[in-house]
């Protein structure tokens, strides 16, 4: 035995260094690095140099400039007398507002749309079906062009606009409704509505292990409910209850004042929704299949409705399996979300297309739409990341 160890140790000391496996792994990896490294700094270094030869300005001083454009949908103040950086605040806006929209409302229908094609309805199954084969073989864009032309062909003009309701407006040029003139008591309902949000999830957590110790169930959703409307209710009463409104008025060929869904608001939040959620749907489907039919079986036995069953018990477990790819599909909608440009709808994309158009900046606007659609996904991807491993099985 000393002698094996005594020839391992000559053999191993005349070995080259280079034949160290550690070694190479730590050699390949800082080569790759370093080819990384000086590949894009070639890249970098050889757009300088083009842009000066062309007399091509870079950086991003131009933000600072006026933009000169005007922008039709904005959720904060902007005029064509604001900077460029002023408008691609409104772009982010605009982008994160249908994203965040379309994700929310493609969860509900894809949910709906997922339990519907298990339903024991023949009728139910069957329209559930066409609606998921149907929305996943035609192309988002094409669904966009025909969703923006039903909105504007289908209804009438400005003139002759369906008015329903006192001060509500109906037109191929948006829904036009009443809307609160601005007061800084907003804000304040605002945080108050946020409020409401971190105590109702604090409730929900109470009420579970409330009933995981009792067996007593707690109305959850509706104090929930009457929390989210309560808050911002008191603070709005708080600040002096302000109930000024400005109603829509016709002037000239559109609407003035009020609050206005847009055909190209519509027609993408429609698009976008409809389209994910039949991918969802699958999703979901797939989910509930996934689960043991034992489990339900076992939940029938006990006297539990079908409802009662699917909510308790299937979806519960189906999540695990759900989460993951619906990731993925929430990513895709908020990147899918800039074929906006081809309907008219002004978010970030449209907005610096503009802007490279007037200012030449063509390499830091897409920097900035990389930046962008980079801390969107990565947001989503965490988030998504941390209820997929709060909701995942602990072993024991």
């Amino acid at each position: 035995m000393a002698l094996n160890a005594e020839r391992d140790t000559r053999v191993s000391s005349s070995t080259p260094f280079w034949y160290d496996p550690k070694f190479r792994a730590i050699f390949f990896q800082i080569v790759t690095l370093a080819a990384v490294i000086g590949g894009i700094g070639y890249l970098v270094g050889n757009t300088i140099t083009n842009l000066e030869r062309q007399n091509v300005a870079s950086g991003f001083a131009f933000l600072d400039r006026e933009a000169g454009f005007a922008i039709a949908e904005h959720m904060v103040s902007y005029s064509a007398a604001d900077t460029y950086g002023r408008a691609f605040v409104v772009g982010i806006l605009n982008t994160f507002r249908v994203a965040l929209l379309g994700i929310i409302l493609a969860t509900i229908i894809g949910v709906i749309m997922g339990v519907a094609r298990l339903s024991n309805n023949w009728l139910v199954a069957k329209l559930a079906s066409i609606y998921v084969e149907v929305m996943r073989n035609i192309p988002l864009l094409l669904q966009l062009f025909i969703w923006y032309g039903v909105i504007t062909v289908s209804l009438p003009g400005p003139r002759d606009a369906l008015n329903p309701i006192t001060g509500v407006f109906l037109s191929n040029r948006g829904f036009m409704v009443p809307a609160p003139v601005e007061h800084p008591i907003h804000f304040y309902m605002g945080i108050a509505f946020l409020l409401a949000l971190v105590a109702s999830y604090l409730l929900y957590r109470w009420a579970k292990r409330r009933q995981i110790a009792t067996g007593q169930q707690f109305p959850v959703y509706r104090t929930a409910l009457a929390l989210l409307i309560g808050f911002p209710l008191i603070a709005w009463v708080v600040g002096g209850a302000p109930a000024v409104v400005e109603v829509p008025e016709l002037r000239g060929f559109n609407f003035r004042g009020g609050m206005s869904l847009t055909p190209e608001f519509a027609a993408l939040l429609f698009g976008l929704t409809f389209y994910t959620a039949a991918f969802i749907a699958e999703i979901v489907r797939g989910g509930i299949l996934a689960v043991s039919h034992g489990q339900s079986e076992a939940a029938f036995a006990l006297g539990l409705r079908r409802g009662m069953v699917l909510r308790f018990i299937v979806l519960p477990q189906a999540l695990r399996i759900i989460i993951p790819p619906t990731t993925s599909q929430y990513l895709n909608l908020t990147k899918n979300s800039s074929l906006a440009v081809a309907i008219g709808y002004p978010d970030l994309v449209s907005i610096g297309n503009t802007t490279m158009n007037q200012t030449g900046q063509a390499v830091e606007a897409i920097a900035i739409f990389m930046a962008v659609y980079l801390v969107l996904s990565l947001t989503i991807s965490v988030l998504m990341n941390w209820y997929n491993r709060a909701i995942a099985l602990v072993e024991r």
